[in-house]
C-alpha cells in the first residue's frame, strides 16, 4: 500500500482548523510579563513569557486603541484572547482581545499614565487665570439631570442673582460621555462670551469618573478662554480635569462661590462706601481748588502784573551800559592800534627803510662776486694741477724720457724674460714709432738700470 504524502501548507492547515475548533483554546484567560514591546501605527506584536515559555501575541489595533492604560516593556498583565496558528511561520500565537495590569488596576494605571505624560508637557502648569469679581455670564457643563446644576443655580441667585447661568447638557457617565463633554466645551469656546465656565458631576467609583480623566477632555478644557473651575466627584476624589482646571472646587456649591466671589450685597455695600469715599474725594479736591484759586487771585500777578516786568527792565538796563562800555573799550583799543600802525608806515621812516635795504643789498653782492671769483680761482687751480698729475703718469711721458715696451704678434705685452722665445718675432714701441725685431737669444737674470 502506498503512504499519502502531506504538503506543508496542507499539514499546517490541519493544524491551524484544530486550534480553531478547540473550545479549550478559543477563549484563554493568560498572565504574563510583556516582552519585545514596541508600539507601532496600526495592530501590536509582541510577547508574553514567564520565567520558563514565552507565547507570541498579536493584538489588533481596535482592541489595542479600546486599552485603558499603555503597555510597557516588563508590565506584568492579565489578558483574555484565543490561541491560533499562523500558517506563514507555522507558530502558534495567541490573539488578545482584552488587556490589563495585573495587580493595579488598567483605570489607575492609565490616570498615572496620562497625568504623568500632560505635567511632563507642561499642561498643568499653565499660568491659573483670576475668576471675575463680578461675573455677567456662567456656563456649566454638567448632567441636566443631576444636582450639580441645581446646587450651583441656588447658591448663585443667592449670592450674586444679576449673573446668568447657562447649562450646557452633556453625558457625563459611560463610554461617549467624553466626546459629549468636549463637544459641549467646543459649543461654550465657540459662544466666547462667558466670564467662567463650571465642570462637573457628582460622586462616584473611578468608572463613573473616568470621562473627566480622558485626554480630549483635558485638552480641551486646556484650551478654554475663559477661567475654568473643576467640581468633579466629592472633595477625595481627584481627576485629571482638576489639574488642568484653573481652580478646584470640593463640591458644586464651593464651585458656585468660586465663581461669585462676592455677594449682591456685599458688592452693593461696596459700591455705596465706594461712592461715599469719591464723593468725599471731590469735595476735598474742590476744597483745595477753591482756596488755590483764592490764593492764585490774590497773587501779585493778578492784581499788580506790571511788577513782574520791573526786575526784566532792571536787566535790561544792565545789559545795555555794560554792552556800551565794551563798545567804548573796543574802539579805543582800536584807535591806538590804528595809530600806531600810522607811525610805522611814515613815508619818511619807509624812505629810510629803503635806502638801508639797497645799501645791505650792495654790500651782499660784493660779498657774493668777491667770493665767486675766490671759488673760481680755487677750482681752476685744483683742476691745472690735476691734469699735470695725469700728463705725469701717462705711458707717453714715460716713453719721452727714453722707456720702451714689447708686444708679441698678437699684440700681448712681453714683460720678463719667461715671455721672450728665440726666432720670435716682436715689436719694440719707442716714443715716436715701432720697431720690428727678431729674438736672437734670451739671457735670464737681474738687469741693472
Amino acid at each position: 500500500m502506498a503512504e499519502t504524502y502531506l504538503t506543508v501548507s496542507a499539514l499546517t492547515q490541519y493544524l491551524k482548523r484544530k486550534f480553531d475548533l478547540d473550545p479549550y483554546l478559543s477563549k484563554v484567560y493568560l498572565t504574563g510579563e510583556i516582552s519585545n514591546f514596541r508600539q507601532r501605527p496600526g495592530h501590536q506584536y509582541f510577547s508574553l513569557k514567564d520565567d520558563h515559555a514565552k507565547i507570541s501575541v498579536v493584538m489588533f489595533k481596535n482592541a489595542f486603541n479600546a486599552l485603558k492604560f499603555k503597555p510597557e516593556e516588563g508590565m506584568k498583565v492579565m489578558a483574555v484572547g484565543r490561541v491560533t496558528l499562523y500558517e506563514a511561520s507555522g507558530n502558534y500565537q495567541i490573539v488578545l482581545e482584552e488587556m490589563a495590569p495585573d495587580g493595579v488596576g488598567a483605570l489607575y494605571q492609565a490616570f498615572e499614565q496620562l497625568k504623568a505624560k500632560l505635567e511632563k508637557e507642561g499642561l498643568f502648569n499653565q499660568p491659573k487665570r483670576a475668576l471675575p469679581m463680578f461675573p455677567r455670564k456662567i456656563a456649566v457643563v454638567t448632567s441636566p439631570s443631576g444636582a450639580v446644576i441645581q446646587d450651583i443655580m441656588t447658591t448663585v441667585a443667592r449670592r450674586y442673582p444679576l449673573a446668568q447661568i447657562v447649562l450646557y447638557p452633556a453625558q457625563v457617565q459611560g463610554d461617549t460621555a467624553a466626546a459629549t463633554i468636549v463637544s459641549q466645551l467646543n459649543r461654550v469656546r465657540e459662544a466666547g462670551d462667558y466670564d467662567a465656565l463650571i465642570i462637573g458631576r457628582g460622586g462616584g467609583s473611578i468608572e463613573d469618573l473616568w470621562p473627566f480623566n480622558e485626554e480630549i477632555v483635558a485638552r480641551a478644557l486646556a484650551s478654554m478662554p475663559m477661567p475654568v473651575v473643576s467640581s468633579v466627584g466629592h472633595e477625595t476624589d481627584t481627576t485629571i480635569a482638576d489639574f488642568v482646571a484653573d481652580r478646584r472646587a470640593a463640591t458644586p456649591t464651593a464651585a458656585a462661590e468660586l465663581v461669585t466671589p462676592i455677594t449682591l450685597a456685599d458688592a452693593l455695600n461696596r459700591i455705596n462706601q465706594d461712592q461715599l469715599r469719591i464723593q468725599t474725594a471731590m469735595q476735598n479736591r474742590l476744597k483745595q481748588q477753591e482756596e488755590r484759586l483764592k490764593r492764585v487771585s490774590n497773587s501779585m500777578v493778578l492784581t499788580q502784573p506790571s511788577r513782574l516786568y520791573d526786575q526784566y527792565l532792571q536787566r535790561v538796563d544792565q545789559l545795555q551800559l555794560r554792552l556800551q562800555a565794551v563798545i567804548t573799550a573796543q574802539l579805543n583799543t582800536t584807535q591806538r592800534q590804528l595809530t600806531q600802525v600810522s607811525n610805522q608806515l611814515n613815508l619818511q621812516s619807509l624812505q629810510q627803510r629803503i635806502q638801508l635795504a639797497r645799501q645791505n643789498l650792495t654790500y651782499l653782492t660784493q660779498q657774493l662776486n668777491q667770493q665767486m671769483v675766490g671759488t673760481l680761482n680755487t677750482n681752476r687751480q685744483q683742476f691745472q694741477a690735476t691734469v699735470e698729475a695725469l700728463d705725469y703718469l701717462s705711458p707717453l711721458k714715460i716713453l719721452a724720457r727714453g722707456y720702451t715696451y714689447v708686444t708679441d704678434d698678437s699684440g700681448n705685452m712681453l714683460k720678463q724674460t719667461d715671455d721672450f722665445k728665440p726666432d720670435q718675432q716682436a715689436t719694440i714701441h719707442v716714443t715716436d714709432g715701432t720697431v720690428a725685431v727678431n729674438i736672437l737669444e734670451v739671457h735670464h737674470g737681474k738687469t741693472n738700470i
